[in-house]
């Protein structure tokens, strides 16, 4: 198969006007975002919690196979399931709103399906775009019954690494779920800077039990829990301490 959609650029005719950011409200947004632990007794409204799911979903994907869910739970049964299984924490108890944000490794083969039908009605689309959701992502993240199929991979691209360029990953159920929830995260990022953008604040909870999370949504085993998400309006404790953060020589490194 041709790598033309990698190594060349399509002129699709589409063109998107770009618009003027302030980029001083942004970095507003991103340096008072912090993770409260104490809400006030405020709701969110309605129509803001639609825009911070909104968000979650423009957030950039793998292959744009979107191998995410959102899960706003608004039963109050459930909720206070959740927050149980949230260890009780008051990051979750005060919460007005919780968002279960679940990675999927079992809703490529469709989504990519729904791909290739939206790109077959869309004039001016390039072939070897097309060809990428017919051939290419199955042979990507098929791993076949028992493993054997990424097993099989994994030796390939071994032997083709030595002589060329290649995607290593994924090969396994565990780079499957690692592949998914990279975009997840990407997702959950979105809804904290919605919700600050937005003028209520949040918390991510990778603290939790799992399996009773999954149990609560009645998920099965193609889903993956990253992180529940609290929205509300932060309480004057809610903040337990000023924002730490190490050197940036530590973590950023420049190649000159």
């Amino acid at each position: 198969m041709s790598n033309d959609i990698f190594s060349e650029v399509a002129d699709t005719g589409y063109r998107e006007e770009l618009e003027s950011i302030n980029s001083e409200e942004f970095f507003k947004v991103l340096k008072s975002r912090r993770s409260v632990r104490v809400y006030k007794d405020e709701p969110v409204k309605e129509e803001d919690m639609q825009k911070i799911l909104d968000a979650a979903v423009l957030a950039p994907n793998s292959s744009n196979l979107q191998p995410w869910e959102f899960y706003w739970v608004k039963n109050a049964t459930k909720k206070a399931e959740l927050v149980k299984a949230c260890l009780s924490q008051p990051a979750a108890a005060t919460a007005p709103e919780l968002i279960v944000c679940i990675a999927r490794t079992d809703t490529w083969r469709e989504n990519a399906k729904t791909m290739l039908e939206f790109l077959n009605k869309k004039e001016g689309v390039p072939a070897a775009a097309k060809s990428y959701y017919e051939k290419l992502v199955p042979l990507a993240y098929s791993q076949g019954p028992l493993g054997v199929f990424g097993l099989i991979k994994r030796l390939a691209i071994f032997i083709t690494g030595f002589k060329k360029v290649t995607p290593r990953e994924p090969v396994s159920k565990s780079q499957m779920i690692t592949w998914a929830t990279k975009s997840t995260a990407l997702g959950c990022e979105n809804i904290m800077l919605a919700a600050r953008a937005l003028g209520y604040d949040s918390c991510p909870m990778e603290g939790a039990d799992s399996k009773r999370i999954k149990n609560i949504l009645h998920l099965g085993s193609g889903a993956h829990f990253v992180m529940v998400i609290s929205i509300g309006k932060r309480d004057d404790k809610g903040v337990y301490g000023e924002q730490i953060r190490f050197d940036r020589s530590h973590f950023v490194k420049i190649l000159e």
